[in-house]
């Protein structure tokens, strides 16, 4: 008879990851390579090895993304051809948004922000519902209605800023850039990619009630993307001053903003903590603390997201660093933006670390997450309205 542990055994017979794949999965890999392939193709002139490194990274975590969260399959593919769909239609006339009218009630970016902005602040409007109705038949509906207008809010959001991208060549091909490079174009940046981080966490744990809390602040940030849209008309597309006119800039506001999202998130998760946490205090069976996920689980979520943001802005920072050196001659400058870089940067590496090396768990890493929320925001935002400096590109 074998003495092996149980357990070991289990262990041993589990296949590997990659004999868990589909043939969809490879399917999808495919798909994706070809994408990268044409790209390279159709830009070889154009790129040089660092934007080839880029774009091979680019196609291996989009794969990896897709193995693990088969979602995101589905959803890029609806994305890349709605906006190769909204390009076409585009063909070589910007003037075509007038004129053509899918493109001029749905698929240009302004009509694509405009519509992303009301399914986001549907969606959250009716997780809220969600998790406050008295009936369980009613907040299912809810919950599963805000899931559907938190998919295409947030698929909206993509498909306008693909289409951005080629509406600023087609304006002029000198002004042509990705667009991320004023805060209009980053607070729709935010919106999606702090959607999608959220609905990762629905998708993974099979609980829609969160969104209540964590979608207040995509609602917070489709507010002020409204109030600058209509007072400041920022949607505009502009061209690029000379600061920006660099290859640096597609990836170190992405990675950015991937950590901006992931803190955003953490701190409503901790919002939703502390909620059924006084939810259990009052009436441990009623419904909010009945829908919202355990404490345990909010606890560990706030932790992965908390990392996530932090292995993201570190690379943007060390990004951000050899473009200022490149840029400005120098790596660090202590210009304003870059000294609120370092204090959201030293905030979370002490959260982490007493997570870590202490065991810190539950109302006070939930309350400290929502006072670096606070950090990131005048990082994100109030920098730019209220500080000059290098990094001064969206005053109000």
């Amino acid at each position: 008879m074998s003495s092996v542990p149980h357990d070991l055994m289990e262990g041993l017979e589990k296949p590997s990851f990659l004999r868990q794949l589909r043939p969809l999965d490879w399917a999808w890999a495919a798909v994706v390579l070809a994408g990268a392939v044409f790209v390279y193709v159709h830009f070889i002139n154009e790129m040089w090895y660092w934007q080839e490194i880029i774009l091979a990274m680019a196609a291996g975590g989009l794969i990896a993304v897709g193995w693990r969260w088969r979602a995101m399959q589905v959803f890029s593919l609806v994305v890349a051809v709605v906006s190769l769909f909204a390009i076409w239609l585009y063909g070589s006339d910007y003037n075509a948004q007038m004129t053509n009218p899918i493109l001029h009630y749905a698929l240009s970016s302004p009509a694509g922000i405009a519509w992303m902005n009301g399914l986001l602040l549907a969606s959250t409007a009716a997780y809220v519902l969600g998790l406050v109705a008295k009936s369980d038949r009613l907040s299912e509906l809810s919950l599963r209605a805000g899931s559907w207008l938190a998919w295409s809010g947030v698929g909206m959001g993509f498909i306008s800023l693909m289409v951005r991208w080629r509406e600023s060549y087609l304006i002029r091909p000198s002004f042509g850039h990705i667009p991320v490079s004023n805060l209009f174009d980053v607070f729709v940046l935010f919106c999606s990619l702090t959607t999608l981080l959220y609905l990762y966490f629905e998708s993974k744990y099979r609980n829609r009630a969160l969104g209540a809390l964590a979608m207040l602040i995509v609602s917070a940030a489709v507010g002020f993307l409204i109030y600058y849209t209509v007072v400041w008309h920022a949607d505009k597309i502009e061209p690029l001053i000379p600061a920006l006119q660099s290859f640096w800039m597609k990836i170190h506001v992405p990675a950015n903003f991937i950590g901006y999202g992931a803190f955003s998130f953490a701190a409503m998760v901790g919002a939703a903590y502390l909620v059924r946490l006084r939810a259990e205090r009052v009436n441990p069976d009623g419904r909010i603390a009945r829908r919202l996920p355990s404490l345990e689980l909010m606890d560990n979520v706030m932790y992965s997201y908390n990392a996530l943001g932090f292995a993201f802005f570190t690379l943007a920072t060390i990004l951000g660093a050899l473009w200022a050196a490149e840029a400005w001659g120098g790596y660090w400058s202590w210009d304003p933006k870059e000294t609120w870089a370092l204090i959201v940067w030293l905030n979370y590496a002490a959260w982490l670390h007493m997570r870590f090396t202490k065991g810190w768990r539950g109302k006070p890493m939930a309350l400290w997450s929502l006072v670096g929320l606070g950090v990131v925001t005048f990082c994100f935002l109030g920098v730019n309205i209220w500080l000059s400096g290098l990094h001064s590109y969206g005053k109000l």
